[in-house]
Order: structure tokens, then sequence, then C-alpha cells
């Protein structure tokens, strides 16, 4: 079984937690836990986002004034590495001394046409009040936008079109490595003429996911969040969990954009592709995702929508 899971950067660093290494590396360190008891005998691919933690870094770099802080491209190699290197330690210390990790930096290659660039979604660093963004975005000439009953940056997310580094992810999972790659949806690049070159930007995580669990022909495609599963009213007396569904179903239903609206996308994008099945869950409920108890389960298998 290829089991490609992707772990949602605000299951990382959870929605108001002090940005902390302690703090992220502790909800690694769950994430890793449930990973180990499904890791034996299947090729594992983990992929994660990094929104709070390259929105971090940013606001780092905007404390140093003696150069220009570094563009979100770099910003997003970092935080492959640094996540990277977490997830190894903390699953390394659960799995066997034998099983190799490697974390891949990962480029992926965006359209400059893509109308993201004209339209910034992706919600990047800390949650802030509607005051404290407006006096950062007019500080900063940032773009921000609702989250919840809180506001975030803003940069743009354009599709990801191709992932560089897919041959050497597969030979890694024909060596029997855990591979931990396409952090943050990948670095994002395009050409100048002959020339590749980083762009300002962030990925969408899920949709990179779903993309790398395609090429990979990937069996199962894990999107692990801080919900247990895609839920209809949300937040009201009125919400239920969705158990399963039927891409043409679920996209209906029409989920925030800034939220779960990409992961219900990247979910229906790989059932349609692949005809496999994709889950949306708790990154706590991994174990039970996985073995098909927990979660929205989205194939083309199921008819309609069904609730829990």
């Amino acid at each position: 079984m290829r089991l490609v899971i992707a772990l949602g950067g605000n299951a990382l660093l959870r929605r108001g937690e002090a940005m902390t290494a302690e703090n992220q590396r502790e909800n690694v360190r769950v994430a890793c836990e449930q990973i180990a008891k499904v890791a034996p005998g299947i090729e594992l691919v983990i992929a994660h986002g990094n929104g709070p933690q390259v929105g971090l870094l940013a606001l780092q770099g905007n404390a140093y004034d003696a150069a220009n802080p570094y563009p979100l491209d770099v910003l997003g190699a970092e935080t492959e590495g640094m996540i990277g290197y977490m997830i190894e330690q903390e699953l390394g210390n659960l799995l066997p001394f034998e099983v190799p990790f490697a974390t891949l930096l990962t480029q992926v290659e965006v359209d400059s046409a893509d109308p993201a660039f004209k339209n910034p979604t992706k919600p990047i660093g800390p949650v802030y009040t509607k005051e404290e963004a407006e006096r950062l975005a007019a500080e900063k000439g940032w773009s921000i936008a609702p989250d919840g009953d809180k506001f975030r940056r803003v940069v743009a997310s354009p599709r990801p079109q191709r992932i560089f580094e897919i041959r050497p992810i597969k030979w890694l999972l024909e060596k029997g490595s855990v591979v931990i790659c396409a952090g943050g949806g990948g670095i994002p690049t395009m050409y100048d003429g002959n020339q590749l070159r980083g762009v300002e930007a962030v990925i969408d995580k899920d949709l990179c996911s779903a993309l790398l669990a395609e090429q990979l022909n990937a069996d199962l495609l894990v999107i692990a969040t801080d919900v247990d599963a895609a839920y209809i009213d949300w937040g009201k007396p009125t919400q239920q969990s969705i158990a399963e569904a039927h891409p043409d179903e679920i996209e209906k239903l029409g989920f925030a954009a800034g939220s779960m609206g990409p992961k219900v996308q990247a979910a229906c994008e790989f059932a349609r592709n692949t005809g496999s099945t994709a889950v949306i869950g708790s990154l706590e409920n991994i174990e039970a995702i996985v073995q098909g108890r927990s979660g929205t389960r989205i194939s083309l298998n199921y008819n309609g929508i069904a609730y829990r």
C-alpha cells in the first residue's frame, strides 16, 4: 500500500497557540505517534503545510532592517527543512532504527498567468484582531482577509503544475525510505525564459499533495487537519459531519476558500483522477482514518452524501 499523508500547517501549530519551537515539536510528536501505528508494511510519503511557520519567518525577517526580507519561496524552503527535520526525528524515534528517512526540498512549477497572483487568498502567519490586521496591512502593504473571528495575512496561491523532484521521490520509495516532501505545497517556481526562478507565493499544500499522490499512484490520500471531518453548517447548532461523499455531491456544498474549501477540492481531484479514496480528518485520528473508521471519505464509489 502506498499512502500519502498531508499534515496541515495549522495542525502542527494550532490556531491561537504560541508559535514556539516547543509547541510545534509537541504537535509533530502527536502526529508521528499516529503515523507510526500505520507505517509498518506500507510505502509512506508525508507532506505538510507551512502557513503559520512561513508567516512567522516573514515577521522575523521584517524585524531586521539592514536588508530586504527573504522572499516567500526561500522561506518555504526553510520551513521544508525545519518541519522535515522534526518529523524525521520524532517518527524515527518511534520506528525501527533500520527505517530510512529522507526530507526532500521540492520545487513545484506554477503558471505566471495564474489568476491567483491578482487575487491573494492563502492565509499565512498568526491570527490578528481586525484592528491589528488593518494596521499591519497599512504599514507593510499586506493583503488581509477574515479567518473565523480573526484576520490573517493572505498571499497569492497559484495552482501546482509540476513537481520537479517526483523521480527521486519514487526512487526513495522504491528503496524503502519514508519520504517527507512537498512541504508547504512545495517551493513555488516558474520559468523566466529557460531559467527557473522562485516566486513570491505559497502553493496550497492540499492541492499539491493531491497532485503528488496522483503522480505517485497512491492508494490513499489522507488530508490531516485540526478538525475530525468536513462539516456542513460548521459552528451552528445544525452542524453535521460528513462520513462519505461522491466528489460531485460534496463540491455542491460550497466550503470556505480559506479553510476547508481547498481540502475538499484536493480530495475531489485526487478521487476523480485516480479512482482511489481521499480522506479529510483529524491529525490525532490518522490510525482510525487509515482503518476507515474516521474522517470524511471521498470516492467515486460512493453515491450522494452520508452524514454521521
